[in-house]
């Protein structure tokens, strides 16, 4: 259940992020889940897409930093108190978040949440143990639909 996210350095100038994105849609990538963090000079995308070690390929080419950690989506309740439900899990099994995003995509009744945590295996073990539904990449572009 272990997703593969690409993370890629982006300059904080005009039209970059839009030559990136480009990018990835003329190479037929889509982006199913981004979030950016960013600095005065630059910025960190980091996204879900359909082939990321192709992604990480192209954009390297096209002159970008980029590189593969892993992350875990879940689902959870859309409605106050759901995302806590899920992060008390973690927390009572002492796995830190490092920092969340969520999908493009969502399912009625549902949010799907993107988690970067200290000990991933151990973070999908604890969330299924609880009954907590898991995404594989490829479902996150089939969400909605």
């Amino acid at each position: 259940m272990l997703i593969k996210q690409m993370s890629v350095f982006v300059e904080n100038t005009t039209g970059r992020l839009a030559q990136l994105t480009r990018v990835l849609g003329n190479d037929g990538i889509d982006i199913k889940a981004s979030c950016i963090a960013d600095t005065v000079d630059f910025g960190i995308l980091r996204c879900i897409v359909d082939d990321p070690e192709e992604a990480t390929r192209v954009l390297k080419e096209h002159g970008f930093t980029a590189s593969i950690t892993e992350v875990i989506a879940v689902e959870l309740e859309d409605r106050p108190g759901g995302f806590a439900d899920v992060l008390e899990i973690l927390a009572k099994e002492n796995i830190g978040v490092n920092y969340i995003y969520s999908t493009i995509r969502s399912k009625e009744g549902a949010a799907i949440i993107v988690l970067k945590v200290e000990d991933p295996q151990k973070a999908i073990d604890v969330l299924l143990s609880n009954n907590v539904k898991l995404y594989k990449a490829h479902e996150l572009g089939n969400i909605g639909k």
